[in-house]
């Protein structure tokens, strides 16, 4: 038998870490203090994408993401992504030049598009701007169900799942975890996963390991569905959209969404939605919309906005938070897998461990 490992975060970085480790042999238990997908990996805009990065490690990382989702569906070919490509134009100028250069320096796939290109491929924008980016590569995941699907794969490799028992803390004996603590009692583990999200912090700190996480709350608004109208993820200087499978136009209620900085929303669900959907009609005006539900969801933000993945604390203890866990949820199941039953460092996650943090 494998060693017994306890995964606590049912999002879909736990999943897909549950998923990988149990298909290699191991025990699995996943905790989840409420249900699977029901916090943040439920309520996410859902873009998998490398054109957002604020160094070349972290580009990699995000393009080996992408690459990882390919494998993933070779397994799954049921699994909830799609791969429409996004039409970006959040900077014009100058400024969507240099974004231009520095993604083609990258190697990263684009199509530099004009007024005319944009028009054709989105001909419901109200008023197509100059020149667009296109990036080809990039996807949406219907993050809720990618999650049960990965949970669905891990059960029936052998894990499973215990929903509404929230960890409270660890057993460790001779410096080494040995199990997890929920209130009925001490469940043994050789290693243990923190894929808590927002929750992970305070967990950490009972093992002495450091984790700031900023504020960062997020909301998505969802329209009640219309025809066939977007092709493509939408990138405006206003906003991020997209159309769902159900004809359900799908967007952050922050323009930027994925650098949006705000500690608190101010305002009530209600005037965030009827904003969002003003800002959305004016982007597409002869399509007739109404809100049908906003969602909000605090994003799980390690301090200095990079994911937080690696041993720490006693012996047998992982974490692994980060904001991006859509784009990155599929490679993490393979890197953290191999770390946790190979015990050899992963180069790509060298730059994402917990020590930064002292």
């Amino acid at each position: 038998m494998g060693p017994k490992v306890a995964i606590i975060g049912a999002g879909i970085v736990g999943a897909s870490i549950a998923r990988h480790l149990a298909r290699a042999g191991a025990q699995v238990t996943v905790f989840e203090g409420d249900q699977p997908a029901n916090h943040a990996s439920g309520r996410s805009f859902g873009w998998i994408n490398a054109s957002f990065f604020p160094d070349e490690a972290y580009f990699r990382l995000r393009a080996a993401g992408i690459t990882a989702y390919h494998r993933l569906a070779v397994d799954m070919p049921d699994l909830a992504v799609t791969w429409p490509g996004c039409l970006w134009w959040q900077e014009q100028g100058d400024a969507l030049d240099a974004m231009a250069a520095k993604l083609t320096d990258l190697g990263y796939p684009l199509e530099k598009l004009g007024q005319n290109a944009i028009r054709e491929r989105a001909p419901e924008l109200g008023d197509a701007p100059e020149e667009a980016l296109f990036f080809p590569h990039e996807g949406v995941a219907e993050t809720g169900r990618v999650t049960h699907q990965m949970l669905a794969q891990a059960c029936d490799a052998g894990a499973r799942i215990i929903s509404g028992c929230r960890v409270g803390g660890f057993d460790t004996q001779g410096g080494r975890i040995s199990g997890v603590i929920c209130e009925q009692g001490v469940l043994r583990a050789d290693h243990v996963i923190v894929a808590a999200g927002i929750g992970s912090a305070a967990l950490m700190e009972q093992v002495g390991v450091r984790l700031p996480m900023l504020r960062r709350p997020g909301a998505l608004m969802y329209s009640r569905p219309v025809r066939p109208v977007l092709p493509h993820i939408m990138v405006s200087p206003e906003l991020e959209f997209r159309q769902g499978a159900d004809g359900r136009i799908v967007a952050p209620h922050a323009a930027k969404h994925q650098s949006d900085s705000k500690e608190k929303l101010t305002d009530t669900p209600e005037v965030m939605a009827e904003d969002t959907l003003t800002r959305l009609q004016r982007l597409l005006p002869g399509v007739p919309l109404e809100w049908h539900s906003i969602t909000i969801a605090m994003r799980p933000v390690p301090g200095d906005g990079l994911p937080a993945v690696g041993p720490c604390g006693p012996e047998g203890m992982y974490l692994a938070t980060m904001h991006s866990g859509i784009t990155l949820g599929a490679l993490m199941g393979e890197l953290v897998s191999r770390e946790v039953l190979g015990g050899e460092a992963e180069p790509l996650l060298t730059p994402y461990r917990p020590q930064r943090f002292g």
